[in-house]
Formats: structure tokens, sequence, C-alpha cells
């Protein structure tokens, strides 16, 4: 490049409206000795595109060299800009105090807009130190100025971080319209770099006012632009991460966090990025259950902002560390001591995540027994339960039961968990995916089990059902935001379809597929990823679970389980003949042993010769209701019995305890679930679908039996049993049954699916429909099985029918014989052709079975879910 000297200096706006060209030009200014000035220009743009890109030690070599040659030029502006740049530079390596010295001498040295220039940079370096009163003073100085030169680029981004510092401080209404008044400058430039960072910072302040899948489509949005202009993304990753975590998907944050940093490492990218994602790390760690990476995270980013003299970051990573230190089980006087310095220091800065740290000073000192201590340090924590977004709201209610519960107010406990679950509530339901509604229920886990805890303290059984309820399968109270105008969704999840297909036919041929493989996970995240952008439009079910009403529709004959489970153990809350009685079991953890070895013995029986296994499975199943049930299975009555166990518990084939063997018995995820499957109401018509997939080993020989019975039913099959047909079918439908194969996903439960003729029916196709078969039967292994996420919540197929008007389920949680569930589906169709509901047809096509091991493992393990 030998053009003049007003085309080198364009050279420094193009680095950000398209960074890769300004690299190309300035290396070749380099290459043709250039003058002085212009050797300035073109070392400060490999500079600028090395720190934020590439290698900071190179970013320094040339800054360093690009202020040499200003000195030569004897151009006090030209020095003072490569200062600026250089001091940033400095900063991001870690460097502070000569980083902050180098912006110093800029300020010192420029004049009017170039001055202005290098405050705006001194502001971004106070902003990254974590120094946010000295960043909105320089931001203050530097903006009139900017706006008066007619600066359109400078004034956008001065606006663009005033914001983001407000954003820091809680200010989120100012850092709104700063970010409105920078997206209208924005607009009318070429910038193309900055217009992806104002997309990312809306990201964060949709984040900070509450709006989850607004951030995560912005911060999606800014990532597809950066690709475009090929340049990493490490200060999205951090942002991600936080949204992330606050949508319950603290694994992915994790997962994220860790790539970032192991990037910026292998090209010597910028320190302060690389503590701000450890820290992100330590915080997804801590959210995860996983305190030791937490605290090895944490530790070092604590390090780094020491040495980085970042005290904002130092005292969040403090926080960090010291909880994860109380989560893996320490507990002393210092580690009290710490926490409450570090939420002073977080005071004193001015950061909202104080009160957090007040509520952990709190917590641990009241496990020490340090009542006195404990009450000062809540009560500043539930200060916060009156304003600011949700979770800071949660923190402040927490600590407010905590307090109640040292003073010993049952009362007192159970109101502010109530006031906190039911801020939970409102930001639940903003979320339109079904998905990020049952993770974010994590977020009240310590406020249900304080309220769970103190309800059983109180003796009363009711009060216990109530509190159980409470935050039970609370993501099935609404139906999921169905999105049938997105286009761009509908023709990912046909492409998904296609190369599934693709896939499954290559694999049955022995054809490599690792680029159909590759293809089909892009789909599953661009379809995952519209899905959570989608915000909620239902409300859930605003009327509170009423005792009274669920013990009138039991009546006297039909008996309602709910184990709930407090501090480990499990409460049996035994609901009919108009009363709850209360009785212990056993302990969650061994029963969750005891139904693995269920599910290990049912895969063996599903096989010929497995006759030896019978009495072994027999035996773990008399364990399993010991420590399930107790002493309630004595009192069950002679009536159908409806089980309603807590999450992680869903995999118990209930059928082969020995006091429900010969029962009615149905599964519901809460009985305010199973109310409202007893009062849907079946379609006008009642029609019946009967769908057969390819490739079952009986040749899906129940289907063809089954169209004789019902003579009017609409059958889809061979060709016909394509995805978009048999949704169109099922939609309204009276009853379905659906024989394919079925595949669960314990890394996707949403991409789980029935194989169609066309490729997989997954669990997002399922909420798309208007209103789900009232009735369904899945004759196919794995279909109901779910994932555990959130607080005590469920994601699967079968969780998907049930709030989109599915009353009754019946579903397999094992893999099972393919010609042993022929009888046994033909024998549950004739009870529903005499009028019974599924639970009692489903116990009489059991007893059908010739008595043997392989026909009675396969019926045990289909479980009926629901009421109808």
């Amino acid at each position: 490049m030998t053009a003049g000297s007003e085309a080198v200096q364009d050279l420094l706006p193009l680095v950000f409206a398209a960074p890769n060209e300004a690299l190309t030009k300035a290396e070749s200014v380099l290459r043709h000795r250039p003058e002085p000035l212009h050797a300035s220009v073109a070392h400060q743009v490999i500079g600028i595109w090395q720190r934020d890109f590439g290698d900071m030690r190179l970013a320094l070599r040339h800054l360093r060299r690009a202020r040499d040659w200003a000195a030569r030029a004897g151009s006090a502006d030209r020095e003072a800009d490569v200062l600026a740049t250089l001091g940033v530079a400095l900063v991001h390596s870690g460097r502070t105090r000569q980083g902050l010295d180098a912006l110093g001498r800029g300020v010192r040295r420029g004049t009017g807009h170039t001055r202005a220039r290098v405050l705006f940079r001194r502001a971004y370096s106070w902003w990254v130190l974590g120094h946010h009163r000295e960043a909105l003073e320089d931001v203050r100085r530097a903006v009139p100025v900017l706006r008066q030169a007619g600066d359109v680029i400078w004034t956008a981004r001065a606006l663009t971080l005033r914001a983001t510092v407000h954003l820091a401080l809680g200010a989120v209404e100012r850092a709104e319209a700063d970010f409105a008044s920078a997206e209208d400058l924005w607009a009318v430039t070429d910038q193309e770099h900055d217009k992806a960072d104002a997309v990312e910072s809306r990201g964060l302040a949709a984040f900070r006012s509450g709006d989850v899948p607004a951030a995560l489509r912005l911060l999606d949005e800014a990532e597809e632009r950066y690709a475009k202009l090929g340049t990493p993304t490490f200060m999205l990753s951090i942002r991600r991460c936080e949204v992330l975590m606050a949508a319950g998907l603290a694994a992915e944050a994790l997962a994220e966090a860790d790539t970032a940093v192991a990037e910026l490492d292998s090209i010597g990218g910028q320190s302060t990025r690389k503590a701000e994602l450890l820290l992100a790390a330590a915080r997804a760690a801590r959210q995860a259950d996983d305190p030791a990476t937490a605290t090895a995270r944490a530790g070092l980013a604590v390090r780094l902002f020491a040495g980085q003299r970042r005290a904002w970051w130092e005292a969040h990573a403090r926080l960090v560390l010291i909880g994860a230190r109380h989560a893996a089980g320490k507990r002393s006087g210092r580690l009290v001591r710490d926490a409450a310095a570090v939420a002073e220091r977080l005071v004193e800065l001015g950061a909202p995540a104080a009160p957090e740290a007040f509520l952990l000073a709190g917590r641990i000192a009241l496990d020490l027994g340090r009542t006195a201590d404990a009450e000062r340090h809540l009560a500043v924590a539930a200060r916060s339960r009156r304003n600011g977004p949700p979770l800071a709201r949660m923190t402040g209610w927490a600590a407010q039961a905590l307090r109640a519960r040292a003073a010993g107010s049952t009362r007192g406990v159970l109101e502010a968990c109530r006031r906190g679950l039911d801020v939970l509530d409102d930001h639940r339901m903003t979320l339109g995916a079904s998905e990020l509604r049952a993770r974010a229920t994590a977020q009240g886990a310590e406020l249900a089990a304080l309220a769970q805890q103190a309800a059983l303290r109180s003796g009363g059984a009711r009060r216990l059902l109530v509190w159980s309820e409470r935050w039970r399968a609370t993501a099935l109270s609404a139906p999921p935001t169905r999105p049938p105008a997105d286009p761009e969704l509908l023709s990912h999840m046909t492409a998904y379809r296609e190369i599934a297909a693709r896939a499954e036919e290559a694999r049955m041929e022995g054809r490599p597929v690792p680029a159909l493989e590759r293809e089909q996970r892009r789909l599953e995240r661009a379809i995952r990823s519209r899905t959570l952008h989608m915000r909620g439009e239902a409300r859930g079910d605003d009327t509170r679970f009423d005792v009274g009403r669920l013990l009138e529709r039991l009546g006297d004959g039909v008996r309602l389980v709910e184990l709930a489970v407090v501090d480990g153990r499990v409460q049996v809350l035994l609901c009919g003949q108009s009363r709850v009685r209360r009785f212990e079991a056993g302990l969650l953890a061994a029963a969750e042993t005891e139904a693995e070895h269920v599910q290990a013995g049912l895969r063996r029986l599903a096989h010929p010769g497995a006759q030896a296994r019978l009495p072994v499975v027999e035996a773990a199943g008399r364990r399993l209701e010991e420590l399930l049930l107790g002493p309630a299975a004595a009192h069950l009555g002679d009536g159908p019995v409806v089980i309603v166990p807590p999450g992680r518990l869903h995999r118990v084939p209930w059928a082969l305890l020995p006091s429900l063997r010969e029962r009615v018995v149905s599964v519901s995820p809460s009985a305010s679930s199973w109310l409202r499957a007893r009062e849907t109401r079946p379609p006008r018509g009642g029609r019946q679908v009967l769908v057969r997939g390819p490739g079952l080993a009986t040749g899906g020989a129940e289907v063809t039996r089954l169209a004789d019975r019902y003579s009017g039913a609409t059958v889809l099959e061979h060709g016909d049993a394509t995805v978009p047909r048999v949704l169109t079918e099922l939609d309204g439908a009276g009853l379905a049954h659906i024989a394919a194969h079925g595949t669960f996903r314990t890394d996707g439960p949403l991409f789980s699916a029935l194989r169609m003729a066309d490729g997989p029916l997954i669990v997002h196709d399922f909420e798309r429909l208007d209103r789900s078969p009232y009735r369904i039967i899945l004759s196919c292994c794995d279909t109901a099985r779910f994932a555990t996420v959130g607080a005590d919540e469920l994601l699967g197929l079968v969780t998907a029918l049930l709030p989109l008007g599915t009353a009754g389920v019946v579903a397999c949680s094992a893999p099972v014989n393919d010609a042993a569930v022929v009888p046994l589906m033909i024998a549950l169709h004739e009870g529903l052709a005499k009028g019974l509901p599924l639970p009692e047809a489903l116990r009489d096509a059991r007893s059908a079975m010739p008595d043997d091991a392989l026909h009675r493992a396969t019926g045990w393990a289909f479980t009926a879910f629901g009421a109808a």
C-alpha cells in the first residue's frame, strides 16, 4: 500500500470495520519504507489487531514501535494516540501500573479532540480494572468534546462504554438509554466490529433487565457478526456464560469458559480476559455442584486479578472461592470473616453482588452456631429482597428465610420462601422454552428445601404436601411457547431430520458418518438456539394447589402417594379418604441405587433365557418398596394408586413393587399435574391414529391387528409415516398408538426421538402441536425416560405431552423384548375397548400375559402416566 497520508490514516477506523483487511494493508505499508508518521500508524494498526485478536507480546512490540515512530514524526497528538493504545494493551497484559502511566502521559500530551479519545481509552481501562467511578468521570469529560467535533464513531464508543459501566453498577435504565443512543450513531457508520459489540452489549442489558431469551438471541446475533469478521469472541463468551448460568445451563457455561481459556492461551491473548474467563468458569462450576473445579478456577482468578491490581474483580473471585470452599464442607470462623470482608469490600466498590456475599457469611455463621453474627450479615443481605433483578431479590428472600429459621419462626420461614418462589415463578414465565423453565427452577432449590424442612418440623402432613407441590414439576404448569411462524427453525428441523436419516442409513450399511454427525450436531445447536430465544407468552397455572380439591377428586377409593425428600430421606404423603397422612421411609440415595439395579435386571430379562434373574429382580422390588413406601404400603387400601415420585426416581418400575403389582397404578410428575389430567376433557370425535415406524423387529405387528379393531382409524405406515404427516394427524386426536424405535438422549433430552420414515420425530416436534392426543400409547423402548434438571423437573417425551392436552400416556422406561410387547399392547387395547382408563387397562393387560420372566419383565417396564 503506497497511498497518501489520508489513506494510511484511514487504516485506524478500518481495523474495527474490517480487521483482517486493515492488518493486510498495514503490513503492506511497512514493506515500502514509509515515513515516520505512516510507520507509526501502520505499527499501531497491527498492534491493535494483535491486542484484540492475537498475541499480546506482538501487540506490545508493534505499539512500542508505533510510539517511537510517532516521537520521530514530531506529532504530539500522534504520540498521545499511540500511548493510549499502548496503555490499554499493557493493562490487558496485566501490567496495570505501566498501562495507567502510558494513558496518563497520553492525556497530558494530547489536545482537544485527540485528548478526548485518550480519555475514552483510559475510561475503558478503568472499567477493565473495575474502577467504575473513575471510568465514568473520564467518559463524562470525553463525550462533549467528541460530540462537538462530530466524531460519530468515538462518541458511539464512549456511550457504549458508559452504558456498560452503568450495567456493572446496576443502573440498568441509564445503560439502556446510552445503548439506544449509541445504536443510532452506529447505524450511520461502517464499523462492523463495533456494531457487533453494540449488539453484544444490548444482550448484556437485556439480561440485566431480566430478559434471558432476548439476551441469548442478541448474543447469538453478535457471534454471527463476529464470525463474518473472523475475529475471536472472548468477551462474548464471558457474557454468555453469565446468561447461561442464569438460565440454569451451568455445565454449558463451564464448557464454554474452559474452551475459551484454552483458545486464549494458544494465541498468547489478553491476561485480563483470561482472568475473567476463569472467574466465569469458577461460577459455573460452583453452580454445577463441582466445588473442586470451582475452587481451582477461582483461586487462579484471584491470583491473576491481584497481580493485575483489579480490586473489583478480585473481590468477586474471592466470593466464589469462599462459596466453593463452603460447598466442599469447610466451616470456620475465618471463613465467616473472609466472607464478611469480601461483602464489605463489594459495598465499597458499589457492586450489586454484595448481598450474595452477606448471605454467604450469614449461612456459614449459622452452620457454626454463631447466631448473632449470622443475624447481622443476613439482615444486610435481606435488604435486597425488595428491589433489583429476580435473582438478587431471591437472594434477599433466602436471607430472610434463614433469619426466620434462626429465630424459630416457622411462619416467617414459609412466608419468605413463598415470596422468593413467587419471584422465581414470574421470572420463569418470561422464558418460552420448556428446557429453560425447567432448568431455572434450580435457582429456587434452597428456598423450597427450607420450606419443606420447616413444614416437616411443624408436623403438618398437609403443609408438607403443599410445599412439596410448590416446587414440583412447575415447568408443566403451562405449555411451552410455540413458534409456528419461525421459518428458520422449521427449515433447521427439516434439514435435521434429513441428515439424521442419512446418518442412520449409512450406519446400517457400515459406511463412515463423521461428516453427517458433525452436520447433525450443528443443526441441533441451531434448533436449540432458536428455541431458547423464545420469550414466554403463556401464563402458568395461577391457581394455588388446593389439598381439599385434591382429596375431593380422589374420593374414598383412590390413594395418591406423594414422595417428598427432606434432608435426604423419603417422606411418604398418603392422600385419600379426606385426609393426608405422613410416613417416613428410607434414604433417597439408597433407593436410587436399588432402582438402577432393577433397571439392569429388566434389561437382562428382555432377552430369552434369563429366567434365573427373575428372583433377583423381584427381591430388588421388595427392597425398593421398603425404601420408598415404608410403613405406608400397609395403608394403601384396595383401590387405584397414583404415585408422585421425585424426579430422581423417575425410572422406578412401580408395578414391580409387591404392594402395587396387582393394582391399578399410575404415575404423575405432581399432584397438580394429576388434577389437570383428571379434569381434561377428551376432544370431540375421538379420532384414533395408529403409527408404525420403520425397522421394527416385529414389523410393528400390533398396528396391523389394531387397524382391524379400530375400523375408522388413520393408519400411517411405510412412506406415509413421515414426521409432518404424523404431527398433523396426532394434533387433537383422541387416541394415538405409536410403534416406532425410540431413543433417549441424555446429552440433549429434547432431541430424544421416535424413528419415522423420513427421520426422527423429536420432542421439539411434539411441542409444536396445538393439542397433543388425549391418550397416547408409545410401545417402544425408553419412551418413559427423562432427564432430571432444575430443582425437581423432568425433560423428556412424556413431560412434553402433558402440558399440551394429553391426559394419559403409556410408555416404557427400559429396553423390552419387541415380540413380548405385541400381546401386551393388544391386551391393553382390549381393556380400552371396554371403557377402562389406561392405568386399569394396563394392569389387566399385565395379568393376561404368560407367567414367564420375559413377559412379566415386559409388563413391569411399561407405566401409565396421568389420569385418563
